[in-house]
């Protein structure tokens, strides 16, 4: 048995729950948000509670499905409550990010500046070195970031480039440290 799957998950005020043919919609009050739901599985909302079972709770595929499918459900429900939110810092001399309309121009050492266009349902904001990614949907923020994040990934020896704000970065010895070593 799933223990994360057997959880029913409890609507808040102003958010409902509707599971049509293969697929569930939720909404409320920052947006509303789809999911298909696998074959195997089954969504049911009885009044403010949703609750997810599986065809054969013996399978392991089907157990696993169990509970991934009640936390995306779990995820959807937080998401247009509160919504999602993942900070970036710029890090490195002459590093910076601004905002053009919707659109991140980051420029971070290279002979151009680096525009990324927001995903839809997707807003950026800048604040000295710290890009905020926000939306409702926890997947499309986190894919965003991570795109971000791509651009410039922080190196190892000084540490400049795009990084989480909660990501530690192991820093190496330079050339000079491992020459006086030995």
């Amino acid at each position: 048995m799933s223990r994360i799957g057997k959880k029913i998950r409890v609507l808040p005020a102003g958010v409902t729950a509707n599971v049509t043919a293969g697929s569930i919609v939720v909404k409320g009050p920052k947006g509303e948000l789809l999911e298909k739901i696998h074959p195997h599985i089954t969504a049911v909302v009885q009044g403010q509670e949703v609750s997810v079972t599986v065809a054969n709770e013996t399978n392991k595929r089907d157990r696993a499905l169990w509970g991934t499918f009640s936390s995306l459900i779990n995820n959807m429900i937080v998401g247009v409550t509160t919504g999602f939110k993942k900070q970036l810092e710029i890090n490195g001399v002459g590093f910076k990010a601004a905002l053009k309309g919707a659109n991140l121009s980051l420029e971070v050492g290279f002979s151009h500046p680096v525009e990324v266009k927001p995903m839809p349902g997707i807003k950026f904001t800048v604040e000295k070195n710290i890009i905020t990614v926000e939306g409702v949907s926890k997947q499309l923020v986190g894919e965003m970031a991570a795109i971000i994040r791509r651009v410039r990934k922080p190196e190892p020896y000084k540490g400049k480039g795009i990084k989480y704000t909660t990501e530690t970065i192991r820093r190496k010895a330079g050339k000079t440290a491992a020459k006086t070593a030995a």
